[in-house]
């Protein structure tokens, strides 16, 4: 059959089971449902002859379609030796992942390969293009690349590119290897490697990771190479050495693991020896969580380090240069409908050295809770009981078990907009000692009665402002504990923590079971708030408390005065959106007649773009502290942001963190520049520091973690260039 000038377009579908011929399913139709094994033509002209030697020609425009891979040129011609198409004239090829455009290409519809010569591509999960002299695709979704450069900068934009002798990218596992490879930076060759694998997109993939390059303050300049091992779907680890100019070269390896039941990762810095200090320094840490079938659950929290400046050292932060203990401890804990049970055994390592051996923490060898809830029982009552059981131990002091049991009856009212709860519990606690002064009750106990009456209204009404909420939220909570005589009881774990609006509300005033405070207490607090109904948003929230007391308090801790005063400190807390993107947030407590401010906190944070934060922040807590901060991330023009810290002590007058840095962005790379000065330890040491960090998009950055830096030390700001 012979066919020219068609005068519409015809399409020929063939149907390509391996077992036959082309010249034996030629077909023409106008309709038919097709798979993703049929191959489907649409052709302007065709010149085709059906026999014992087909052949054929197409031109006026060609597409083939097989399942979702579509190829398109201006002619074809068919070679039945190969069981293939030769495509000419702006030929052009895609898929759900690729996109390729050339001169000519084989399509060779009996293997699924398509050959390109001279083409150029993009990837569309990552946004990236390239050209290669061939490129080859076959139906397993595997690219191979000859004389190929690559890039995620927009075309006229090649700010940098990796340039490669052979590159194979296997879309379906998610890997590329490439030979004899270059990276161009600004048209300059700044690697060159015979060979890597790296992964594509999100998939997991062995092998050297970016470098880390920049400044460690004290400890000199730093080099860390990463190296990346995908152990199987759901084992990895990550080996790093480490050089410290001034201290040698340090092993950092992490290793994380998720299975069913367990999660978790585990830790191990290893310097052989550190030339500062002449000494072998270490880290080990541990993280694992298993979860049970029968919903119990266990964790090991485990962290230790082979001297006390470690952190200080080779940490890196004024977070961790403030570190004083380190937890050790391993715990079960299971929640029922009506139970809950917890059981650990916790051990610390102080690596403060300041701290006194009478100050460490106990040791709980082994610490066990158990706590059971009824709710809506008889008459509408909720009934619980908590109880607990420990074992203190230390090398000086006071050791011992102590056992406690906590009954409690609640008889909760509660409707819309308003609520009443009135409550007993009966605490009983029995002590059994060990090591006291001679004399001391080493059994010791305490039973006391505890009443409370708690309640709350919620008043709302709608304001002059369309669609906004005022609501009026009063609370009052009564608390009556009488004196028992505690001064024999020892201190295992209680402290006096800082009044806030939890604390507030708390019936003991002291955290932890050594000490119940005496007390008839009233503790009366209002919080008022307006809602935007538009959109959701919390426009202000303001609340205001303080605790009235009834009668004198004796109850003490060691060294803690009684409380001779009618009332607590006010607590105050204000947050609202001053204008637009304006928010302020404000914290305050004040004593009464001239106990004065006892702590403050302000903070103003103006961000009318995602990419500009402005924040100003203040903190004081009396015969303690006093700070004030300083932070922004701000455009300076398109590309230049500028991002900065500084955060001063007004109590020291001295500097506690000074940063400034320049980012430039641009559509395809990016580059941080950061220089740090910084409360190291805690004698006062200061360190600087200095971070560079090129960031090639789509691929990886090269430098110091900059962008890490910035996100601890700038509220909101985020490394978006990434």
């Amino acid at each position: 059959m012979t066919s020219t000038g068609l005068a519409q377009q015809t399409r020929l579908v063939c149907e390509t089971p391996p077992d036959r011929r082309l010249s034996d399913r030629l077909v023409i139709t106008s309709d038919g449902e097709i798979d993703d094994e049929t191959i489907e033509f649409e052709v302007g002209e065709i010149d085709a002859s059906l026999g014992a030697n087909p052949r054929g020609s197409m031109s006026g425009g060609i597409v083939v379609r097989q399942g979702q891979r579509v190829a398109g040129a201006d002619a074809a011609r068919y070679v039945p030796e190969t069981q293939s198409l030769l495509l000419t004239g702006a030929v052009r090829f895609e898929d759900p992942d690729t996109e390729v455009q050339s001169e000519s290409a084989e399509f060779s519809y009996g293997t699924g390969r398509i050959r390109f010569d001279d083409a150029s591509f993009a990837l569309g999960a990552s946004n990236s293009r390239g050209a290669a002299d061939v490129l080859e695709i076959n139906r397993q979704g595997v690219l191979q690349l000859n004389e190929v450069s690559y890039t995620t900068c927009p075309p006229g934009s090649d700010d940098w590119a990796i340039e490669a002798g052979e590159i194979k990218l296997d879309t379906v596992a998610g890997t590329g290897t490439a030979r004899n490879v270059k990276l161009r930076f600004e048209g300059v060759p700044i690697l060159y490697t015979p060979y890597f694998s790296f992964p594509l997109g999100d998939a997991r993939k062995s092998g050297i990771l970016a470098p880390v390059i920049g400044s460690a303050g004290r400890s000199g300049n730093e080099l860390s190479v990463p190296y990346y091992w995908n152990i199987r779907e759901n084992y990895d680890a990550t080996i790093t050495p480490r050089l410290l100019t001034a201290r040698g070269t340090q092993i950092e390896t992490e290793f994380r693991y998720l299975t069913r039941r367990n999660s978790g990762v585990a830790a191990v810095e290893y310097l052989a020896d550190d030339s500062m200090t002449n000494s072998t320094r270490h880290m080990m840490l541990l993280r694992h969580s298993t979860l049970f079938d029968n919903a119990w659950r266990n964790v090991i929290d485990f962290t230790e380090v082979s001297d006390a400046q470690y952190f200080e050292d080779l940490g890196g932060s004024l977070a961790a240069s403030s570190t004083t203990h380190l937890n050790q401890r391993a715990w079960f804990d299971f929640y029922g409908e009506h139970w809950s049970a917890f059981a650990q055994v916790q051990d610390h390592q102080t690596i403060d050295e300041s701290i006194v051996s009478e100050d460490l923490p106990y040791r709980r060898l082994p610490q066990a809770r158990l706590r059971g809830v009824w709710p809506d029982q008889a008459l509408g009552l909720d009934l619980a009981v908590g109880s607990e059981l420990v074992y203190f131990d230390r090398d000086v002091g006071v050791t011992g078990w102590r056992f406690n049991i906590a009954p409690e009856v609640t008889w909760p009212l509660q409707r819309s907009g308003w609520f009443v709860i009135p409550g007993v519990t009966m605490d009983y606690t029995q002590y059994q000692l060990e090591d006291t002064a001679p004399g001391d009750d080493t059994e010791p106990s305490r039973t006391l009665p505890i009443a409370s009456f708690d309640t709350g209204i919620i008043l709302e009404r709608s304001l002059k402002s369309p669609n906004r909420v005022m609501t009026l939220e009063p609370r009052l909570l009564y608390t009556h504990i009488p004196y028992r005589e505690q001064s024999g009881l020892p201190v295992f774990d209680t402290i006096l923590p800082d009044l806030n609006l939890v604390q507030l509300y708390r019936r003991n005033r002291y955290l932890g079971i050594d000490r119940i405070g005496d007390t008839d207490q009233l503790s009366i607090g209002i919080t008022s708030r307006i809602h935007d109904l538009g959109d959701g948003k919390e426009l202000v929230t303001a609340t205001i408390g303080q605790a009235r007391y009834l009668s004198e308090q004796g109850v003490t801790l060691p060294g803690e005065l009684p409380v001779s005063s009618e009332s607590s400190d006010y607590i105050a807390e204000v947050r609202f959106l001053l204008y637009q993107n304006l928010n302020f947030d404000f914290g305050h407590q004040w004593g009464v007649e001239d106990r004065g401010t006892t702590r403050s906190e302000a903070r103003i944070q103006y961000r009318p773009q995602a990419n500009k934060i402005f924040n100003i922040a203040y903190r004081f807590r009396r015969d303690s502290l006093e700070q004030g901060d300083v932070s922004l991330s701000w455009p300076l023009t398109q590309n230049w942001n500028l991002v900065g810290r500084y955060n001063y002590s007004l109590r020291d007058e001295e500097p506690l963190e000074e940063l400034v840095g320049l980012e430039y962005e641009s559509c395809c790379w990016g580059l941080r520049l950061v220089s740090r000065r910084y409360l190291s330890t805690r004698d006062g040491t200061m360190d600087n520091s200095f971070g560079l960090q090129l960031v090639l998009k789509g691929v990886s950055s090269v430098g110091s973690s900059a962008d890490a830096m910035l996100e601890r030390g700038i509220l909101g700001y985020s490394a978006a260039m990434n």
